[in-house]
């Protein structure tokens, strides 16, 4: 089983105060937890499935980026072809493969076609409501890296599930900032909330904000950076890869905008993965709260579980991926141990509570759900 795993001190900061446009959250508010709390009637436990995916023979995957699923728990990962060495590329696999929840593959397709823009670095994945499928990228053209066109990820992509575009929001290399609402700057993650139909954009590497969109058209809707501030252009390509962070509520600026998750009740998930913290607003863009993580690697990724009221909010870390009571923010359990790959890059929960992680160079990984335990002691 994949229990808690409780190596080191675990320092999680809960900054709960009610945050305002173009402030920073007080920082006397900040609250230190040292461990997983006790929570009655327990916490989710997983167990990892060594057997999941079957690859077909004839194909070889480059990193594993993300992962989506779809209506019928079918899971959709998106890998980047062009990391795989030379001697591989004969049998790389198209960047979108499909697989059902045992493993088993079905489809693939996905890559450079005519009429769009396919992305230089494959990054995020989403299927939505209405089963389309939403496929963004982090290239920026000082990253110079093998195989790929010095051009910048500045689009998303919309597909029918058989691969037929529907609409490209943006343009590759056409950014003007944050202030752009026709292009996006290396989109890292996207969420479509059903009851208003909007996307929601994690943008990301290169801009520092929340985008929203209207799903059908991509019209721009609105925007907002760090704790609801009017978002600041600081474009650093490589993007930065900070060591640590220092105490206190963090920046009032968003570093990379990494994850995002919109809850049902239309609360909005945000992971700012360089300041190491979550940050928690309405739909509408107003601060309400975050959680951040001095001492280690955290907020890589997002998910919430699949209960009606989605109780627990999935956060990646380095080595970990800590759960969180989604109303308090109380850290409940930390899901680590033998044959885990740890937080991962990118991660995604189906409808029975299984786990997906997307780990780039370790590969990819399924965390069966066992149901709930209390926590380990």
């Amino acid at each position: 089983m994949i229990r808690a795993t409780l190596s080191g001190a675990l320092l999680l900061a809960a900054v709960i105060a009610a945050g305002c446009a173009g402030q920073q959250s007080d920082s006397t508010s900040t609250v230190t937890v040292g461990a997983p709390t006790a929570r009655a009637g327990g916490v989710p436990v997983f167990e990892v499935d060594p057997s999941w995916p079957k690859v077909p023979a004839k194909w070889k995957l480059g990193d594993p980026s993300s992962i989506a699923i779809d209506a019928r728990d079918n899971v959709w990962v998106l890998h980047r072809p062009r990391t795989l060495p030379a001697a591989q590329a004969a049998m790389m696999a198209p960047a979108i493969l499909v697989f059902d929840a045992g493993g088993n593959f079905i489809k693939a397709w996905g890559g450079a076609g005519a009429g769009y823009d396919w992305p230089e670095r494959e990054h995020g994945i989403h299927i939505d409501h209405k089963g389309y499928v939403w496929v963004g990228g982090n290239n920026c053209i000082g990253r110079n890296l093998p195989g790929l066109k010095p051009l910048a990820d500045d689009q998303l992509l919309k597909f029918g599930q058989d691969g037929r575009l529907v609409i490209q929001i943006g343009r590759s290399t056409r950014s003007k900032g944050n202030a752009d609402t026709l292009n996006l700057h290396q989109p890292a993650d996207v969420w479509v909330l059903p009851k208003t139909n909007e996307l929601f954009v994690a943008d990301g590497y290169g801009n520092h904000r929340v985008a929203v969109f209207d799903a059908d058209t991509g019209a721009f809707k609105r925007m907002w950076g760090a704790f609801g501030n009017k978002p600041v252009d600081r474009d650093e390509c490589p993007p930065p890869s900070l060591k640590q962070v220092p105490p206190g509520p963090g920046p009032d600026q968003f570093s990379i905008v990494h994850a995002i998750r919109v809850a049902n009740d239309g609360t909005v998930y945000v992971a700012d993965r360089e300041n190491r913290r979550v940050q928690v607003f309405t739909s509408d863009g107003k601060f309400v709260k975050q959680l951040i993580r001095h001492n280690a690697p955290f907020a890589r990724n997002l998910a919430l579980s699949p209960d009606p009221g989605q109780r627990f909010l999935y956060i990646g870390g380095g080595n970990d991926i800590v759960v969180v009571d989604r109303n308090t923010l109380e850290v409940v359990e930390l899901i680590g141990g033998k044959g885990f790959f740890g937080g991962g890059h990118q991660i995604a929960t189906d409808s029975k509570g299984n786990l997906y992680v997307a780990a780039t160079t370790r590969g990819m990984q399924k965390l069966v759900y066992k149901g709930m335990s209390a926590p380990a002691r």
